[in-house]
């Protein structure tokens, strides 16, 4: 019977004294069940690194699109000897880590040194398997690749094309690759 009186004590007590009652109550679950849920499956350090490498990888690459809006649209190339404007060591490795894009010319052009990628890419309905483009410290140059397979298709095969890149191509948007030397 105490439980009893004790309950009515409460419903005596005024209805805004309730509602705010109720209204602490209901916020102190609230707070207790994200501190149980946080305790369990937060983050903690692992997600404060991952939210640091996120906001320098997102720098870098504002930093990057910053330098390629500057660059003249047209065919940036690595060598002397042509009309093209000529990047610097510097701007050539800027240039390679900002560039994800292998257009279709690039592609066609690398194939016909390369058979097997040739055709493969002619009997699978000219998809490319995984691109890439990337600086390579030791030699200080750029190389992109590309892989194509018959998977799609039924045919067992998978052939890589990789090689040099000797000039890109900007857009004033973008840099793509020009032309691969993989010879």
């Amino acid at each position: 019977m105490p439980q009893y009186t004790y309950l009515n004590k409460l419903r005596e007590l005024p209805e805004p004294v309730r509602q705010f009652g109720g209204l602490v109550t209901l916020t102190i679950i609230v707070i207790l069940s994200f501190a149980i849920l946080n305790i369990f499956w937060g983050g903690g350090d692992e997600l404060i690194r991952k939210m640091k490498l996120e906001e320098e990888r997102i720098a870098q690459e504002k930093k990057l699109n910053e330098l390629i809006s500057k660059l003249p649209s047209g065919i940036l190339v690595t060598f002397d000897g042509t009309d093209n404007y000529k990047l610097t060591e510097e701007l050539y490795e800027a240039v390679c880590n900002a560039t994800k894009l292998i257009p279709q010319r690039a592609i066609m052009a690398a194939h016909f040194l390369n058979y097997e990628a040739y055709e493969l890419y002619n009997i699978n309905g000219n998809k490319i398997d995984e691109t890439f483009v990337k600086w390579d410290k030791e030699k200080k140059k750029c190389f992109a690749g590309y892989t194509v397979s018959g998977n799609n298709v039924g045919v067992n095969k998978k052939a890589a094309v990789t090689g040099e890149v000797l000039s890109f191509l900007s857009t004033g948007i973008d840099t793509r690759v020009y032309f691969i030397k993989n010879f």
